[in-house]
């Protein structure tokens, strides 16, 4: 039996091979291209926050008055990465009931022709409990952006401060490290310019009612908790709008923010309150904390619950947000 041809003309089946090639292009554009995980763009932030966490919560773990050899060892750990980034470390020393405290402070040695200081800072303590979250993603935060902003040209000062005793029993009280920070600052007449508070940076959802507001104001914002919040109060206001503008300027990660008068009980839950207590604008940053995390003060904050990804991008957001914010009138004179 002989086999049968089709001979197919020249013309036709040129013209079905550009019909297959045009349709297979048409295919694959209706499918994203770019990847924005920044795992992969940027897998030295997500890693060193990642590390940073693991090591307070998990390696080191509750770390309080009450477990004051782990709250030593996290002190170490803090002073000795700001060291290997080339910084200058001093430490502030206050004693209660007997034991003594220490505030961390980081300064970039580098001479600026400016006395105008922005503080970045978060807590160290946990609330007896790993508090992974609660804060070693604020303190993982606040190394990562010194690390970042070492080498950066800035014409202001910016301190990062890793403050003891923000967790009961110290908490809204005059031994708060934060506390006992700023009612020193009025008497050294320093130039704070704005204080940036890292609390609680590293939990996020894309589940529907993942987050959660006080009465009144869930109409007003998401309910996925997949976005980091500003809040500040009256006096902040104006720092407020610059830092949203700017990280939004330099991030496409989602931010909202609020602005609430000082006294409003939750709103002033972090360090931030010390610095409204003087009269200096502050902001907090935060993934908002109970309204979100429900491991929240639990022995369930662990590193394992948190979002490294999204936490670079916060960071990285935040890195352009202070750039913008600490170089805004170079050049200008006073």
């Amino acid at each position: 039996m002989s086999k049968l041809k089709i001979n197919i003309p020249s013309k036709i089946f040129s013209f079905i091979t550009r019909a297959i090639i045009v349709y297979l292009i048409i295919m694959s554009t209706t499918y994203g291209w770019s990847k924005e995980e920044m795992s992969k763009a940027h897998p030295d932030i997500k890693n060193n926050l990642k590390s940073i966490v693991y090591d307070l919560s998990e390696n080191i773990g509750t770390r309080n008055y009450a477990n004051y050899k782990n709250l030593e060892k996290t002190t170490e750990f803090i002073i000795n990465k700001f060291n290997s980034f080339g910084y200058m470390v001093k430490i502030m020393e206050y004693e209660v009931n007997g034991q003594v405290f220490k505030n961390v402070i980081a300064e970039n040695p580098t001479h600026v022709d400016s006395d105008d200081i922005y503080i970045i800072g978060a807590h160290y303590d946990s609330c007896f409990n790993p508090g992974a979250d609660d804060n070693a993603s604020g303190i993982a935060g606040l190394i990562e952006l010194g690390r970042l902003l070492k080498e950066e040209k800035l014409s202001k000062r910016i301190r990062f401060i890793a403050f003891v005793n923000e967790e009961p029993p110290f908490f809204m009280t005059d031994n708060m490290g934060s506390r006992v920070y700023t009612r020193q600052l009025k008497d050294k007449k320093e130039n704070i310019k704005a204080a940036i508070i890292l609390e609680m940076i590293g939990y996020y959802s894309e589940e529907k009612n993942s987050q959660r507001y006080p009465p009144l104001i869930g109409p007003f914002f998401p309910n996925k908790g997949n976005y980091i919040a500003v809040v500040g109060n009256i006096n902040s206001r104006k720092l407020l709008k610059k830092v949203v503008k700017n990280f939004k300027s330099s991030s496409d990660f989602p931010m909202e923010s609020i602005v609430v008068p000082g006294f409003i009980s939750g709103f002033n839950f972090s360090d931030h309150w010390s610095f409204w207590k003087e009269d200096y604008p502050a902001v907090m940053i935060t993934d908002t904390a109970f309204h979100r995390n429900k491991n929240y003060h639990k022995e369930t904050d662990l590193p394992g619950t948190l979002d490294y990804s999204k936490m670079a991008e916060v960071v990285l957001g935040l890195k352009g947000a202070v750039i913008k914010l600490v170089n805004e009138n170079k050049g200008k004179k006073k």
